[in-house]
């Protein structure tokens, strides 16, 4: 039963929406249509009707729209038998045999922590669309709602159909959330989306495929099944490229921070506190992670892409002027931290159950860290919070993503630490894992000083809305280290630090502190005059634009695009020359057609007649003389 209200809700409702939207549709046609053959008082029928013609003369609000808005402003209550689930949900395999060919799920103990914080990402989501100044606010509830059944999905299937489809229908729907504004800067985000979505669908297909080919279909014996087949280093390349683009790994990360400023803001908190966290649940779900002996080539490649996007994010992040592009950034640099933990699991097998549980601890309070700072640029710009509370949870919630103590992020981080233990990275010179990942916070720090700033100068206007998902965001915001704490105190592999060992608090206070001294010092230097109009000291966004490499790409391809147009033109221009010289060279045209004229008469033809038949009995006499 849980399971029919966890999956059936959602899709119940964004399909009620779809027919009012479409019974609207109808009703305006209709009513546009009533509108031309009528003819108005004293004079002909018009040409055409009112663009928003009403069926209803009365004044009354016709039915679809009623219920439409009141979806809208209820849809998240759909989220919340997930909730329930992800608390009390049984831990047996159970299948859901009328949804598509037969659905088998299972809440085990990767599967309980993400639904739970995949369901409070979408149902404060949901809560923050009614009356926020997005258009088509209903439609906007159907989509996150499907994105949410295939979300849940993903973390929540027990065999590889079911994972592949929940990926599927999370992945393309996503599109519809970016290009929702219908903006040509969200046209150009959900291009760019698109094509990485399908990259990464092609490779994930394929390397399930190649999984499916040993004869498994279960998610619980795919790692075993994995490090036995003979593909498994095309499984690993392929699932690395596939679950990347969706955990924006490097290089492949580019369509982050283009989607999450042209999305709606509460469809950009579910892009990238829960949608991301799927291609670290593939991971987890189909590697080889302790399975295997030590795939050493593998871990390191992970742990080389895993920080370079953890480092290289910062700088490109600090460059930007939109506060929601500069979160972007920092998801991806947070997301580098997440696969660094899997590749140290590939690296050295003993690790992986310690990685496993603080992969997952983490992902769990990044994504209600980072959902909150998301929706926290919605409740500065339009919510009715008083300043004081909107900067408090604001900063508790950038202190936990900084992995400040006592915070989820001082748990989530410093587990991390510890279950990497002496795990190297040999192509960077050997050094220990554990010795760089703190410096992941450092750039965090950077980044959401910079948010700070940005977001700072943004105008507030408090407008009429729902107290109450306020008050939800601010207990979100303020009280994450709570629900990161019980999920961390339930797994017996996890490592809790001392809330007052003086290590492990100086550990994590190290980059929040030299982070806030180069921010300052940043600021100081930037304010000096001589450097008012410098674009490094004063970022516009433009130096390097969001997408970083898309945008060197797409650069290039214009150059080549001018440059072969340039080619083409010169072609012309020569081939127009050699026309105009041969026709300007004497013709033999003009001497051809006299002798044809002399043919064609009586005596020109009988003289070559004579010709031929001579030369014909000349080749006989010579062929009967041989």
């Amino acid at each position: 039963m849980i399971w029919i209200l966890v999956f059936g809700l959602p899709l119940t409702v964004a399909a009620v929406i779809g027919v009012c939207a479409l019974l609207r549709m109808e009703s305006l046609a209709a009513a546009g249509r009533a509108a031309r053959l009528t003819p108005a008082p004293g004079g002909p029928a018009p040409d055409g009707g009112p663009a928003e013609a009403r069926p209803h003369d009365d004044g009354t609000e016709p039915l679809p729209e009623l219920l439409s808005r009141l979806l809208c402003r209820f849809g998240w209550l759909a989220a919340v038998p997930a909730g329930v689930a992800a608390l009390t949900g049984p831990a047996e395999l159970s299948r859901v045999d009328w949804m598509v060919l037969g659905t088998s799920v299972q809440m085990d103990a990767l599967a309980r922590p993400l639904l739970g914080m995949t369901a409070v990402l979408y149902g404060l989501a949901l809560a923050f669309i009614p009356r926020s100044g997005v258009d088509r606010g209903p439609a906007l509830t159907a989509f996150l709602l499907l994105c949410f059944a295939g979300n849940a999905g993903v973390f929540l299937a027990a065999d590889i159909v079911t994972f592949y489809l929940s990926f599927t229908v999370m992945s393309f729907t996503g599109y519809l959330l970016v290009v929702h504004s219908r903006s040509r800067e969200s046209r150009r985000a959900g291009r760019i989306y698109l094509v990485m979505t399908v990259l990464g669908e092609c490779a994930v297909l394929a390397g399930l495929l190649l999984v499916a080919r040993t004869g498994i279909t279960v998610l619980a014996e795919a790692p075993a099944a994995v490090a036995e087949s003979p593909h498994r280093d095309a499984i690993i390349a392929l699932l690395l490229i596939g679950f990347g683009v969706k955990a924006g790994t490097v290089p492949l990360h580019v369509w982050l921070p283009l989607a999450h400023p042209a999305a709606p803001t509460p469809a950009s908190a579910v892009l990238s506190g829960a949608m991301v966290k799927a291609g670290l649940a593939g991971w987890l779900r189909f590697l080889p992670l302790g399975e295997s002996e030590p795939l050493t080539g593998w871990g390191t490649a992970f742990m080389v892409l895993a920080l370079a996007g953890g480092f290289l994010a910062v700088p490109i992040g600090l460059l930007q002027d939109n506060p929601k592009v500069i979160l972007a950034y920092s998801s991806i640099s947070q997301m580098g931290f997440l696969a660094a933990l899997v590749g140290a699991a590939l690296a050295v097998p003993e690790l992986a159950g310690a990685c496993i549980v603080a992969a997952t601890v983490y992902a769990v309070h990044h994504g209600l860290a980072k959902g909150a700072l998301f929706l926290g640029v919605q409740v500065w710009d339009r919510e009715r919070l008083p300043r004081a509370v909107v900067v408090l949870g604001l900063v508790m919630a950038g202190l936990s993503v900084i992995g400040a103590p006592l915070t989820g992020g001082y748990v989530a981080k410093y587990g991390a630490k510890e279950a990497v233990g002496d795990a190297s990275v040999p192509a960077a010179g050997g050094f220990e894992l554990a010795e760089v990942l703190p410096w992941v916070g450092l750039g965090s720090t950077l980044l959401l000083a910079r948010f700070a700033v940005v977001l700072w100068r943004r105008d507030r206007r408090r407008e009429p809305v729902p107290a109450l998902r306020g008050v939800a965001w601010a207990c979100l915001a303020l009280f994450t280290a709570v629900p990161v704490a019980l999920v961390a105190a339930a797994r017996p592999a996890f490592t809790m630090p001392g809330w007052a060992d003086p290590a492990a608090l100086w550990g994590q206070s190290w980059p929040l502190l030299l982070g806030t001294v180069l921010a300052v010092a940043a600021a100081a230097v930037a304010r000096r005059g001589e450097l008012e109009d410098n674009r490094w000291a004063h970022p516009r966004g433009d130096t390097v634009p969001p997408g970083d490499l898309i945008a060197v790409e797409e650069r290039a391809a214009a150059a080549l695009l001018r440059l072969l147009r340039r080619g083409m033109a010169t072609a012309r221009g020569v081939a127009g020359d050699v026309r105009e010289r041969v026709a300007a060279a004497p013709s033999p045209l003009a001497g051809i057609g006299r002798v044809q004229e002399r043919l064609g008469t009586w005596t020109g033809s009988g003289v070559l007649l004579l010709l031929v038949l001579a030369a014909a009995a000349w080749w006989t006499a010579m062929r009967g003389g041989s």
